[in-house]
């Protein structure tokens, strides 16, 4: 047998770990003096099965709160000082919808549990917040529809069983939230990280470069859900679909723009859209327009120089703040559009404000000193297909603070599934797909053999993490109600609605 072929299924139940067995992942690592160590598959394979000696996979079950355990609102109003004071009340009031939209919002607080337990030690680009809905369909490159996670906000490398963590709570607290049993929770949690696990042998058998162009197509997906759907929800995906693909530049610029003196504007819709000349006063517009194309070049040199090229065939037209998201409220994000030849050839742009990742203050600072550009580098290295306008500014704003910015296109074909109308069955194939499209995202930067071989051919890795979704689906309704007292007793302020 070629050894750098090893069957990973074989080495990794049967074989003992070396004691000249590298220690952490193995992915290729470059050396202090630059040198990229490469290291054979059964040495890769001893690196998991050590990582399972010293952290069995059963304590991933355990879930129980420290004494010590930070107040979750304390936690909340941490972030809230570096982001714009007038829109945290409608981050709270959107957070506190139902105990779903609280977790997508709750990104922080669970990095801090996560920090707190165990951890393998078999790193990759995280997502950082792979809940269910930051995983979605989007036009790729060559125009075709894709689905992967599509928002890196809070990417960093680290333990691979923290997004799976994170994704698997989000199933049982959205199974709570559509009144599914302990039951159909169960499997569909247990369904999930099988199916990681799978995927993750079965790249990890992959050869590099197959690897490395998989994706997920959604039109080539399409059959094989019509056997594991009901015709119900097979037909609410394919007009989920069919928007989806419609969702793009054009359709930005019909629904956001209105002409004022027969130039196109951004339309205002304060407090979530507002046009850059309701933000300063009337002599301060010039002042601020120059702002935003001086940001559009500095923009424009961290593109590819085809990139550079295609954005400099648009002019810049107008600007606003955009509110997006849940978590994502109270950070600075806004839209600009750009003109071709005329009003019938849009360019959108999203610019978003990067923060330090949710992750550093537990795995330490990223490598970039630029956020913007950990978000771009994270979002290419995740993604098999990812926006050809990414980009990434560093700007001093209105308020005379620089920060850090990442750029896309604002809309390019995205669609998001329909949770909120997920029934047991559907929820459960949706689960396998989020699963297998994190297990390839990890794979493309972590040590997919090494992982493979930590979580083995069983379903002891299964069992523990349905366990502990949830056991912190139980921690998150306990930190919603913490939110929801703090603004009943008048300690923070929500706006509900907005």
């Amino acid at each position: 047998m070629d050894t750098d072929r090893a069957d990973v299924n074989t080495v990794a139940d049967d074989a003992a770990p070396s004691d000249d067995a590298p220690v952490g992942g193995t992915s290729p690592q470059p050396s202090r003096a630059g040198k990229v160590e490469h290291f054979t598959v059964a040495e890769r394979v001893a690196v998991g099965k050590t990582a399972r000696a010293e952290v069995p996979r059963s304590v991933h079950a355990e879930w129980e709160p420290s004494p010590h355990r930070p107040d979750p609102v304390v936690l909340l109003e941490e972030q809230a000082e570096t982001r714009v004071a007038d829109l945290i009340p409608i981050r709270y009031g959107r957070m506190l919808v139902s105990p779903f939209t609280f977790y997508r919002g709750a990104a922080y607080l669970m990095a801090s549990d996560l920090a707190m337990g165990p951890r393998t030690g078999l790193h990759a680009q995280l997502c950082g917040d792979a809940h269910l809905s930051n995983f979605g369909m989007f036009a790729a490159p060559d125009r075709r529809m894709v689905f992967s996670v599509n928002d890196l906000d809070e990417t960093l490398p680290g333990p691979f069983e923290w997004d799976l963590k994170r994704l698997v709570a989000s199933f049982a607290v959205a199974g709570r939230d559509r009144g599914f049993d302990d039951a159909q929770r169960q499997a569909i949690c247990r369904r999930l990280t099988s199916s990681y696990r799978g995927a993750m042998r079965g790249f990890a058998e992959m050869r590099t470069l197959d690897l490395w162009y998989s994706r997920v197509d959604v039109d080539s997906g399409l059959e094989r859900l019509t056997a594991q759907v009901s015709p119900k929800a097979l037909k609410r995906f394919e007009g989920n679909l069919a928007k989806a693909r419609t969702k793009d530049s054009l359709k930005a610029f019909d629904k956001l723009t209105h002409l004022v003196d027969g130039e196109p504007r951004i339309v205002s819709d304060p407090p979530l859209i507002v046009p850059i000349e309701e933000l300063v006063p009337p002599l301060e517009h010039h002042r601020l327009e120059e702002a935003v194309r001086t940001a559009l070049r500095s923009y424009r040199r961290t593109l590819a120089g085809d990139r550079r090229r295609l954005l400099e065939r648009f002019r810049y037209v107008d600007a606003a703040r955009k509110v997006v998201g849940v978590g994502s409220v109270g950070t600075r994000a806004w839209i600009v559009l750009l003109l071709g030849h005329d009003e019938s050839d849009p360019l959108f742009l999203q610019m978003k404000e990067a923060q330090s990742s949710v992750l550093e203050p537990f795995l330490g600072k990223s490598e970039f000193a630029s956020h913007g550009q950990r978000v771009v580098e994270g979002q290419r290295l995740m993604q098999a297909a990812s926006d050809i306008m990414l980009g990434w500014i560093r700007t001093t704003g209105i308020d005379g603070v620089e920060r850090d910015f990442y750029v896309r296109q604002l809309w390019d074909g995205k669609g998001s599934a329909l949770v909120e109308l997920m029934e047991p069955q559907t929820m459960a194939v949706y689960a396998e797909i989020c699963a297998r499209t994190l297990a390839r995202a990890h794979a493309r930067s972590g040590d997919s053999v090494a992982i493979a071989s930590y979580m083995g051919s069983g379903d002891v890795f299964d069992r523990a993490l349905a366990t502990f979704a949830e056991a912190y689906a139980d921690q998150n309704e306990r930190d919603y109600d913490a939110l929801k007292a703090a603004v009943d007793a008048g300690r923070v302020k929500a706006e509900i609605g907005i």
